[in-house]
């Protein structure tokens, strides 16, 4: 009985003993906190704002205070498609990516409820805003010059929620059919046009220089007397020659004839 209750007072100082070191192995495993090289915490105690922490180890009074963690990372999103009336009254259906990131902690968590949410929804109309404002030439030519008028439309309105927009970029934009087959048939008639004007130079290239190889010959009868034979020439070497000449040039037609029978006879 006497060893009963001995027993009894050591056990009970033994559990106390494990509850507090569970206290106190709780308490420390709330207070002690690790953020990362690229994350920030912001730390309230009571609600009012202490600071940001980090990157490494730091300490925080369990439910006293509260903190909330922060990537310092450039993040991404994808604008949804939108659909879209240009200046020049073209539906199109645009979407973009939006490169951002938090230079500022605690403007990120206390100026604005949802950072993330909020840029994503500001990205969406700012979009519609500056591309309802371009043409559908803008649009497919200008596209760099609409990505910096949407990356500064943006960086303005979020820099008091310490965002930074760093890029934004155009990915695609959709065209209606009927509209796509109207620009091919453009494409298609720019094409024909160029050609055209392309031959159209040349001829007149050519008749420029037949005009001063004309010239050139009226001065000097000679040569062209003898380009006259070489040209009969180039042509005896044809099979089934027939020869028309004027009646003053039986000179020609006996070239023609000779040069005919050499060739032959060299065949």
């Amino acid at each position: 009985m006497i060893i009963t209750q001995q027993i009894i007072p050591f056990i009970t100082n033994f559990l106390v003993y494990i509850i507090a070191l569970i206290i106190v192995l709780w308490f420390l495993a709330s207070a002690i906190k690790i953020v990362k090289e690229y994350e920030r915490a912001v730390i309230f105690r009571l609600g009012r704002l202490l600071g940001a922490k980090g990157p490494g180890l730091f300490f925080i009074i369990p439910f006293v205070d509260t903190f909330r963690r922060v990537d310092l990372r450039v993040l991404t999103f994808d604008v949804p498609r939108q659909t879209i009336i240009t200046k020049d009254n073209v539906t199109v259906q645009v979407d973009a990516v939006v490169y951002y990131r938090v230079y500022d902690p605690v403007k990120a968590i206390v100026n604005v409820e949802n950072y993330v949410l909020s840029t994503n929804l500001l990205a969406q109309t700012t979009l519609r805003d500056i591309i309802g404002q371009a043409t559908l030439d803008d649009l497919l030519v200008k596209r760099e010059e609409l990505n910096q008028k949407l990356q500064m439309a943006l960086d303005i309105p979020t820099d008091p929620w310490g965002i930074k927009v760093t890029a934004v970029v155009i990915k695609d934009v959709v065209l209606p059919e009927s509209l796509q087959r109207a620009m091919a048939k453009q494409a298609e008639a720019e094409r024909e046009r160029r050609s055209r004007v392309i031959i159209a130079e040349g001829e007149y290239e050519a008749a420029k220089r037949m005009s001063e190889a004309a010239k050139l010959y009226e001065m000097n009868p000679i040569a062209l007397r003898l380009r006259e034979f070489q040209m009969i020439s180039e042509v005896a070497r044809e099979k089934n020659l027939i020869l028309v000449t004027s009646s003053g040039s039986m000179g020609v037609a006996e070239f023609a004839g000779i040069a005919k029978a050499l060739d032959r006879s060299g065949k």
